[in-house]
């Protein structure tokens, strides 16, 4: 059992999942988050974040080109949503209806459907920041059966978006040194702002009901 905490704890921070899978591991984490039902728990915010300012520190941590990096991490975030679009139409309305368990909780795909109903196709877009929605939003959107080219333009939109911008903002920022010496602070703010839109999406869904 500790051991299995050991490795979820690893799994869930930013530099240990760089440092021991490099960006084949990087690539599957972002896929896994945005294409799998069971990756809402990983950091893709910090993650991306993390990878850019290790691509640009001295000793390079992160041995591959800021382009390359942000283009695989692109395509794992569209594939993936890909992914979670075809899991939702698949799985149709029985997603509103599914039990509890360990791992889903029927509270994210109402927070997703709460967010979704207030911004629409843009969710898709605005939800790429947003841990939670990141990884329900395309799967409501295949449950919703939204039209595939529409589907797949707020997906491009909102991975290149999503990556771009977080990956370069690590790449520019990774050789201040305060920002190197402060990295842990840093990851710690970033998982805070990204929750507060969940809270207070979850707080309005509670009034409302």
């Amino acid at each position: 059992m500790h051991e299995t905490l050991e490795f979820l704890k690893e799994l869930t921070n930013p530099e240990s999942i760089i440092r021991y899978g490099g960006i084949a591991l990087l690539v599957f984490v972002i896929y896994a988050e945005t294409g799998l039902m069971v990756g809402f728990f990983l950091p893709g915010d910090s993650l991306v974040f993390v990878s850019g300012l290790l691509c640009a520190s001295e000793p390079k941590l992160m041995d591959v080109h800021i382009i390359t990096l942000a283009s695989s991490l692109t395509v794992a975030a569209i594939a993936g949503n890909l992914s979670g679009y075809y899991i939702g139409k698949k799985a149709g309305p029985a997603l509103f209806t599914k039990d509890d368990n360990l791992i889903f909780k029927k509270r994210y795909i109402t927070i997703t459907k709460s967010f979704y109903e207030r911004n629409g196709g843009k969710s898709l877009v605005l939800g790429r920041f947003i841990p939670i929605i990141r990884t329900f939003a395309p799967v409501l959107a295949g449950a919703i059966k939204m039209d595939l080219r529409i589907f797949m333009l707020y997906t491009l939109v909102g991975g290149i978006l999503w990556i771009g911008s977080l990956s370069v903002l690590g790449y520019y920022l990774g050789n201040i040194p305060w920002i190197k010496s402060n990295l842990e602070w840093i990851v710690l703010a970033l998982i805070v702002i990204t929750t507060i839109p969940i809270i207070q999406t979850w707080r309005k869904e509670k009034r409302i009901s």
